[in-house]
């Protein structure tokens, strides 16, 4: 697998999750490492750009929104994944997370959303 910085927004962190990440050697920062637990969907976005980190959430509305926005307006984002709450195991989340990241460098998941469920 390629080395890979991810950003877990709070809607999606779960501490086995993070565990399990980090445990395989993913390089994994969540909104409360990162001083932003309560921030805007923006500002979360923002902040993984700036360390080069892949978004992580479960809120598809906003953040494919926030994309748009983000591409329209020439800016860029270090990619974006998307899950469904509660439709995945932490077990089911992380073997479809790992699949996903050794599939592309990360210079490939700049301003790309790719959606969990495609990785089963």
């Amino acid at each position: 697998m390629k080395y890979y910085r991810l950003y877990v927004d709070e809607d999606a962190s779960d501490a086995d999750l993070v565990a399990a990440l980090r445990s395989r050697h993913v390089d994994v920062v969540t909104a409360v490492d990162a001083g932003l637990k309560e921030a805007t969907d923006e500002a979360q976005l923002r902040c993984a750009a700036t360390e080069r980190r892949v978004l992580y959430t479960f809120n598809a509305k906003h953040f494919c929104a926030l994309h748009g926005r983000l591409v329209t307006d020439g800016e860029f984002h270090a990619g974006i994944i998307i899950g469904t709450q509660q439709r995945y195991t932490v077990g089911g989340q992380l073997r479809r997370l790992l699949k996903l990241l050794a599939a592309f460098k990360p210079e490939q998941m700049v301003n790309r959303i790719e959606f969990l469920s495609r990785w089963g």
